[in-house]
């Protein structure tokens, strides 16, 4: 039976990774998510958390250690933003590639230069092909229930591989918000000790990620997709089960007022919030206009999309990220490449916003179905995307 309490997004994650018995913990603070780890370090040197907190000189040696645990059969959390996030690219493609099921949150913010502590989604955009199962928390239950799901999803032995908790740096991590935090023995009940799947052990030594000749790397690499692609089910099972435990229930993709929707906003993150008093406020005024957002990022659920977009007019990708040179934003790209072989597909205008942590209002979000309105009355053609509140 869990308790209902009011606590700070950051230290909420800070909690499920105490229930869910994390064994080693390896951070470097990086703003916005510094308090995660901060807690973390309490929990463990005020003996509330058994486990081992490695204070690194890097959020590059922070992986480095979580796969090193991970990899001698201990359960393994991090947590790091932008800058933090980048200098630990390499490693992401190690852990991932060993398939190593380390947690990691992620705080999300904006990439350098100009330095900017805020947050957008452009950290881990960039980081989008490292081969790690991607999740985005709307709200701070999201927060917390996701991380337990994540050791859950992460240490299936159909899975095995590295799972990222997605969280919008300040406007969530640093929120407080009502919760409910379960209690051990629930959790317990919920995620079993970490059986390795693989496990260094100087009783029985053996080499993992070794050479990779050319004979066999591209071998290695489809298995490495086979079995990310193949997580969605897993992730599907593992969530019906939290829901029949808990009561709360999640989605690949989460719809808004949908049903008879011509125009659908599509986001990810916290400020999906914010799109939904704005659909409300719009429906009121006779617009028949919905809500989709992401939850599972990777691996990218394309038919529960093509399902959520079925009969409507055109959608409103808005990112938080600009991929620059391309069209727009990730999201929006990738969403026209899942409506590709439809032969019935929603028109899709892109839209970029909140970057560096401007806020999205309301209104932005009336601007947006206005603007796509627009383009549809139009034909559809124009610009790729559009950036919403830019200063002339």
């Amino acid at each position: 039976m869990g308790i209902r309490t009011g606590m700070e997004v950051s230290i909420a994650i800070s909690e499920a990774v105490k229930l869910s018995r994390a064994e080693v913990i390896a951070a470097y603070p990086i703003t916005p998510q510094t308090h995660i780890v901060e807690e973390l370090a309490r929990m463990v040197a005020d003996g509330e958390l058994d486990a081992k907190f490695i204070m690194v000189e890097s959020e590059h040696s922070a992986m480095s250690a979580c796969i090193g645990a991970a990899a001698a059969g201990a359960r393994s959390f991090t947590a790091t933003a932008a800058q933090g996030l980048a200098l630990m690219h390499e490693m992401l493609y190690i852990a991932s590639g060993l398939r190593l099921p380390v947690v990691m949150a992620v705080a999300n913010r904006a990439m350098s230069a100009p330095l900017s502590i805020w947050g957008d989604h452009s950290d881990i955009m960039a980081e989008r092909d490292s081969g790690w199962i991607q999740l985005f928390a709307e709200t701070g239950q999201d927060a917390f229930d996701l991380t337990i799901q994540a050791f859950r999803i992460a240490e299936d032995e159909r899975v095995s591989l590295p799972v990222v908790v997605n969280i919008d740096g300040f406007t969530l991590s640093h929120v407080i918000e009502p919760l409910e935090i379960e209690s051990q023995e629930d959790v317990d009940r919920f995620l079993p000790p970490f059986k390795p799947v693989i496990q260094l052990d100087p009783d029985k030594p053996i080499s993992i990620g070794p050479v990779g000749f050319p004979e066999i790397y591209t071998e290695i690499k489809k298995q490495q997709n086979v079995a990310l692609v193949e997580s969605y089910k897993v992730i599907r099972e593992i969530w019906n089960e939290f829901r029949d435990m808990f009561g709360r229930e999640y989605h690949p993709v989460e719809s808004y007022r949908t049903e008879d929707a011509e125009i659908l906003i599509h986001i990810a993150g916290s400020t999906a919030g914010t799109a939904r008093i704005a659909v409300d406020m719009l429906r009121e005024k006779g617009e028949k206009v919905g809500l989709i957002r992401t939850r599972l990022w990777r691996p990218y659920p394309f038919e529960d999309m093509k399902k959520a977009v079925a009969g409507v007019k055109a959608v409103a990708a808005v990112d938080r990220c600009l991929s620059f040179g391309g069209q727009g934003g990730p999201m929006c790209s990738e969403l026209k490449s899942a409506m590709y072989n439809l032969e019935e597909k929603p028109f899709i205008a892109g839209f970029i916003a909140g970057l560096g942590g401007r806020d999205i209002t309301i209104e932005d979000f009336f601007t947006i179905v206005k603007e796509t309105k627009k383009m549809l009355e139009e034909g559809g053609g124009g610009e790729e995307y559009r950036m919403i509140g830019v200063r002339e």
